[in-house]
């Protein structure tokens, strides 16, 4: 596609961004929470998708924005929800089958919950998409798990048709569950509107690999109000309005 080079030339430009440092818990802290009673033995995410009705331009919220519109479900129960519940959207944009679902992630499964984070590119739409949930089809899904073992690499269905995936903008968070009360969930969401652009995409694990497009999503004793988001590249810039956090408390 003739647009391609200019898509990829901010995806490239990245290789520089430095890498979020993560600090240890004292071994004391992380014993104190492992055996904490639990509120919920499920984290049900939920994960919403969003389509304009005049062009494509998909952009994806596991937790509510800002405004109230694209609303999601995502909480922690003893209840395994299979049913997604999404937000009715803004009157432009509004809830899009492909890409949307829940997944019920136990808990109780390990100390680590895997959060996956795999960004997807058209370069004939000029469009991203994101998901962070193992739903609908396998090519787009995100292997987010609970395990005793962190994982270090995303791991990513390969795309299919016209979107394939950007590793760039792929990564994983290991949240240590032991490590505090809250696993703060935070959506960053960006957008580029300059022709032939219109597309919004969205972050929700720092990206080690491009420090631009960070969240601040952690377990910690404190419940956060506000997302920590990148400040974007220049080109794709920070929406505040469609980003958002959500605390979800354990104990």
């Amino acid at each position: 596609m003739r647009h391609k080079g200019r898509a990829r030339t901010w995806l490239a430009a990245a290789a520089a961004a430095t890498a979020l440092f993560v600090s240890p818990t004292s071994t004391a802290h992380a014993d104190a929470h492992a055996h904490a009673p639990q509120a919920g033995r499920y984290l049900n995410l939920h994960q919403c998708v969003y389509l304009p009705s005049a062009a494509v331009d998909y952009f994806t919220t596991v937790v509510p924005s800002r405004d109230g519109r694209f609303t999601t479900g995502t909480d922690t129960s003893n209840t395994a929800e299979t049913s997604r519940s999404c937000g009715a959207g803004d009157g432009n944009f509004k809830p899009s089958s492909p890409w949307a679902g829940v997944q019920s992630l136990d808990l109780s499964a390990g100390r680590y919950l895997n959060l996956h984070q795999c960004v997807y590119y058209s370069d004939a739409q000029h469009d991203h998409i994101t998901t962070v949930a193992n739903v609908g089809a396998s090519a787009f899904a995100a292997h987010s798990n609970v395990s005793n073992t962190p994982d270090t690499t995303p791991s990513c269905g390969p795309g299919q048709g016209q979107y394939h995936l950007v590793p760039l903008l792929s990564d994983v968070k290991a949240l240590d569950l032991t490590a505090g009360r809250y696993v703060n969930l935070q959506q960053c969401v960006y957008y580029y509107g300059q022709s032939p652009f219109n597309d919004h995409f969205t972050t929700v694990v720092p990206t080690t690999r491009d420090g631009r497009f960070a969240t601040g999503t952690k377990v910690s004793d404190t419940a956060d109000t506000t997302p920590t988001c990148g400040t974007g590249d220049g080109n794709f810039a920070l929406i505040p309005l469609l980003s958002g956090t959500k605390a979800l408390s354990r104990t």
